[in-house]
């Protein structure tokens, strides 16, 4: 007798494909350019192990040496260093119950399908401020880092606030580099602030709606996930955070291998638990998302995966690359 099963409904290979579209799509870090999806990412992420290694050698330095005949030249030598990026693996799963299907009338697991792709892009981006909360609190990260902020009211001024003026200064951290700088994400109050100013500006889309905001040519980004803190006597302490394009790597494993004794992949699997009437779905990934230029040296990591606030950790990362070559810069400041 022929049914229909799960398998004709949602192919858990083709729909692990579809959630990392979809998640990516959905996700203005990776549309404005900042995260760039790499195929060598997603080749390593799919490799074993914790963390990945990636030797590089530094960049040449030294004053040219006149040449002379009384003197030969002295010789120099090409120093080495390597960045590091962790391999993460997470996941969720969300349950229903066949009678709360029955009462509202409606599939709540359909809902579930629908809308984990926009969970997964949720979650990467609160995952990449927590990222830069770490790189950014290490003293490595001290020349990418614009501290103009006051820790009380009676000490904010305008030089103590993003602004035209201190936004200028923020770009000048990468010095002749700062053209690489194509996106900025700040707080929602942050950006309010400049729109009370008249700093953002509103560029319309393809359908010509004036819905893209950009700073000083910057794509804006609003994210709520942006540190606030309150300051050491009152007042409040924003950071907003400058990206260059590619200033994070991803690469996915696909989790595509069929799960032993259940129905679907590593990836997206499917129980039944009958007498309880509960079907759940299971979506895990394994993933890197990594700053170039900083490595993750795991050296406050007390489990197998990073939890967020071992991310967050400064004892965890360390500047590798010139700062000039890491396309990322932070700004402490009041509104």
């Amino acid at each position: 007798m022929a049914k229909t099963q799960i398998a004709d409904v949602i192919v858990p290979t083709e729909f692990e494909k579809y959630a990392i579209q979809r998640s990516v799509a959905l996700s203005v870090f990776y549309e404005s350019g900042i995260v760039e999806t790499d195929p060598q990412f997603d080749a390593l992420a799919a490799g074993g192990g914790t963390e990945v290694r990636m030797p590089f050698w530094n960049d040449l330095s030294g004053a040219r040496q006149p040449l002379s005949d009384a003197a030969p030249m002295t010789t120099n030598k090409i120093g080495a260093d390597q960045d590091i990026a962790r391999i993460h693996n997470d996941g969720n799963a969300w349950s229903v119950n066949q009678l709360a299907k029955a009462l509202a009338g409606d599939d709540p697991m359909q809902a579930i399908v629908d809308l984990v792709g926009a969970y997964w892009a949720r979650t990467s981006e609160a995952f990449m401020i927590s990222s830069l909360k770490g790189m950014f609190a290490a003293a490595s990260m001290a020349n990418n880092l614009l501290a103009i902020h006051s820790e009380s009211v009676a000490g904010s001024a305008s030089s103590t606030k993003l602004t035209g003026t201190t936004f200028v200064d923020a770009c000048l951290k990468l010095g002749d580099r700062a053209d690489r700088l194509v996106a900025v994400a700040m707080h929602s109050a942050t950006e309010a602030a400049l729109r009370k100013l008249d700093l953002i500006d509103f560029v319309p889309d393809s359908e010509g709606k004036p819905v893209i905001r950009t700073f000083q040519g910057r794509r804006v980004i609003i994210d709520d996930n942006c540190p606030v803190r309150n300051g050491t006597t009152d007042g409040s302490v924003y950071t907003t955070y400058l990206f260059g394009p590619g200033a994070f790597a991803m690469g996915t494993d696909k989790l595509t291998d069929p799960v032993q004794g259940g129905f679907g992949t590593e990836g997206v699997e499917f129980t039944r638990a009958a007498l309880d009437s509960d079907s759940t779905f299971i979506n895990r990934r394994r993933f890197i998302l990594h700053p170039r230029g900083v490595k993750f040296t795991s050296a406050s990591v007390a489990g197998k995966n990073p939890t967020d606030a071992e991310v967050e950790t400064a004892a965890n990362w360390v500047r590798v690359y010139d700062p000039k070559n890491v396309r990322i810069v932070a700004v402490t400041h009041n509104n």
